[in-house]
């Protein structure tokens, strides 16, 4: 079995947050606590070890207590997610790397446990979650990613070639999708929150 101690988390809270007005999405309250600070509070006991990815304010971010790394500068700005996986990828000294985002709040409390066994089950490279979304279809959520440390290169060698889309660069490798639908299962788990009414929208829940 996987153990914690084995994977860093890295919370992804690296974007632009044009669709929140060009908020730092991290920074914004959720339940009077900052979202990323929320994600840090839900992923802690969860991982061995934290850092986060960001691009701006980054003296907020690190008055959480954990180191706060942004984008290879190599990349350009913002980037997207897979500049995340890289930064991530390029600082962690564990074995095993998990991907979280900034704007999803609920996302589950079992969700490592549940990616590492689906990665030791069937010897993967990468667990990706996939949740039931509204139209009932299961799809991947690719920003839920644990993945091997050793993927670093291959991060590299896709980022340099242009690549920026995350399930293209997944697609090279051997991946098994973690399905999170079953009964108990929060149906709102993965819901990001792109907009401040969809983040009061999560908040009155």
């Amino acid at each position: 079995m996987i153990d914690i101690s084995d994977i860093t988390g890295v919370i992804l809270a690296g974007g632009r947050g044009s669709r929140m007005g060009g908020a730092d999405k991290g920074l914004q309250n959720f339940h009077g606590v900052p979202l990323a600070l929320h994600t840090q509070l839900r992923l802690s006991p969860q991982v061995g070890e934290l850092l986060i990815n960001a691009n701006r304010n980054l003296a907020a971010y690190e008055s959480f207590g954990v180191p706060v790394w942004p984008d290879a500068a190599s990349l350009g700005d913002f980037a997207g997610p897979l500049a995340g996986f890289l930064t991530g990828l390029e600082r962690c000294e564990t074995p095993l790397m998990l991907t979280v985002p900034c704007d999803t709040p609920l996302f589950p409390q079992d969700l490592v446990v549940r990616l590492a066994e689906a990665l030791e089950r069937d010897g993967a490279d990468i667990a990706m979650a996939a949740a039931l979304e509204e139209d009932g279809q299961l799809r991947a959520q690719p920003v839920f990613c644990l993945m091997r440390a050793g993927l670093l290169e291959s991060v590299v060698r896709f980022t340099q070639g242009g690549g920026r889309k995350i399930d293209a660069w997944t697609a090279q490798h051997q991946t098994v999708l973690v399905p999170f639908d079953q009964p108990g299962d929060d149906p709102k788990a993965f819901f990001n929150a792109n907009t401040l009414a969809e983040l009061h929208q999560l908040e009155s829940r």
